[in-house]
């Protein structure tokens, strides 16, 4: 006999977040620099658009991404006389990790906001998990460095962790499993990059992506300070729209707005819809 499934309608009970441009290095500034120094190592220009591009991979996935552009594989093309294959690749990636430990340091403090967010979260009675496109190695550093400044989520599951990184969803299943968390309905991912997005929507749950503190905008605490409000407004809606055409169900500038919307998402699974 054929069970009904009926559609959940409790409360949340976990979110789960990323990292860099989410709740600690505003403007998600770690990786960018260090993978244009990494093509930089091997005599090719990468921009700072390219290097963002791919923002929420795995590493090593974020790495092909780049080679893989025209513009870059053109270049790479005249200075090797050769495609980039995929031991260039694996190289790269081997190049990236070290460079990337030695600045992660510098990338720890926790974005403004983050801290409120996360006491309001656990008032809730929710649970906090964390993906990544870091590696462990990485986030051995970095979550250390992060718990000194107060931030200690419950569950931590990198990339190189799980079959895939983003946007498969199985660091999203990894973290449920962690938390004891189910069904996925009652889960919300909140990220700053369309990878996040399309791994929380994978994974069946909610979406909310953030954009003025992220890889969207690209920019410093300092930066948005000091940018005329004008540019601001414009390079915001240009990442809002992104990331709404990643289909995020929210979309807000950061992780200290989103209290509000989970307010929204509690009073939707009441009414039976889900995500």
């Amino acid at each position: 006999m054929e069970t009904k499934q009926h559609p959940y309608r409790g409360p949340l009970q976990a979110v789960i977040l990323d990292w860099a441009g989410t709740t600690v290095d505003y403007g998600c500034m770690a990786p960018a620099a260090v993978f244009i120094e990494t093509f930089r190592q091997r005599g090719v220009d990468v921009t700072m658009a390219q290097a963002r591009a791919p923002m929420g991979m795995f590493k090593l996935d974020h790495i092909r991404a780049i080679a893989q552009m025209e513009p870059v594989a053109t270049q790479w093309q005249a200075v090797y006389g050769r495609p980039c294959g995929e031991a260039d690749v694996e190289a790269m990636y081997h190049d990236f990790l070290p460079l990337q430990l030695a600045v992660i340091a510098q990338h720890a403090d926790v974005i403004p906001g983050t801290l409120e967010a996360l006491a309001a979260f656990r008032k809730r009675g929710l649970k906090i998990g964390s993906t990544t496109g870091y590696t462990r190695a990485i986030m051995d550093q970095l979550a250390p460095l992060a718990a000194q400044r107060g931030y200690v989520p419950e569950a931590i599951v990198c990339a190189d962790e799980v079959p895939a990184g983003r946007p498969q969803p199985w660091m999203m299943f990894q973290n449920a499993q962690q938390l004891k968390v189910y069904p996925m309905a009652a889960i919300v991912k909140i990220g700053d990059t369309v990878p996040d997005i399309e791994e929380g929507l994978n994974a069946g749950t909610w979406t909310i992506g953030l954009v003025k503190t992220g890889n969207e905008s690209g920019l410093t605490e300092a930066d948005v300070n000091a940018l005329d409000p004008s540019d601001l407004k414009v390079r915001l809606e240009e990442g809002y729209a992104r990331l709404v055409q990643a289909g995020a169900h929210y979309v807000v500038d950061g992780l200290a707005d989103v209290v509000s919307v989970l307010e929204d998402i509690e009073a939707r699974l009441a009414q039976g819809e889900g995500p």
